[in-house]
């Protein structure tokens, strides 16, 4: 199955989580997109379920001269996570991943306000999350972002990917509460094979549906 757009990707995952039965009747929860591929499809999961809508903006923490190679991540509200395995292999020092962790953070608290307009992000405490991506390969950025909203207060958080390879969907399993994927090939190749349509998503489009959905 190949999904049209990232549109049709968000109303056959809104469908798969409602037959999931994660959520209790009456429940809204806070829809967290993946800037900037998985905003348009959390926007119509937030659709479905009458939801509030927001961005999840966290950066990578990278090795000294390989910035791609996370050691952590960290998000706007500067809680971070530190993969203490590699960076005791590599020997980074402290002192590198407190400079890492400010620089990083100052460019998410920067993004996060350019994506929403200046406006407040809306608080996970206490809220079931439904954290939406346009799909996942090894999983390692989502994986960060899974654990800082499961350090950050969040009740419940269940990761919904339209795509991604079995054994990557089974790693991030355990580390939320559920995930909700409708496809999983096992010859799996990119994220974009599995759609005719992967424009790469605008800034002005996630802007617009943030606002859009801040109205509603």
């Amino acid at each position: 199955m190949r999904y049209r757009d990232r549109t049709d990707a968000g109303r056959r995952l809104a469908s798969a989580i409602e037959a999931s039965n994660l959520l209790e009747d009456g429940e809204s929860p806070l829809v967290l997109g993946v800037p900037r591929g998985g905003v348009p499809v959390a926007a119509e999961v937030a659709n479905r379920f009458d939801a509030e809508l927001d961005v999840l903006v966290a950066h990578k923490l990278g090795v000294p001269g390989n910035p791609e190679f996370a050691i952590g991540a960290v998000a706007e509200d500067g809680s971070r996570i530190l993969d203490r395995r590699i960076i005791d292999r590599l020997g980074i020092s402290d002192a590198y991943i407190e400079e890492e962790t400010a620089r990083q953070l100052r460019e998410v608290e920067r993004r996060a306000r350019f994506l929403r307009r200046g406006r407040d992000p809306i608080s996970i405490d206490g809220r079931t999350c439904i954290v939406v991506d346009d799909g996942v390969a090894t999983g390692s950025t989502l994986e960060a972002s899974l654990r800082l909203v499961s350090n950050g207060g969040a009740s419940r958080v269940i990761a919904a990917i339209p795509v991604g390879p079995p054994e990557t969907i089974e790693r991030l399993a355990g580390i939320v509460d559920a995930v909700v994927c409708p496809v999983r090939p096992r010859m799996f190749y990119a994220v974009g094979a599995w759609y005719e349509d992967f424009t790469q998503v605008s800034d002005e489009t996630v802007t617009r549906l943030l606002a859009a959905a801040s109205s509603r």
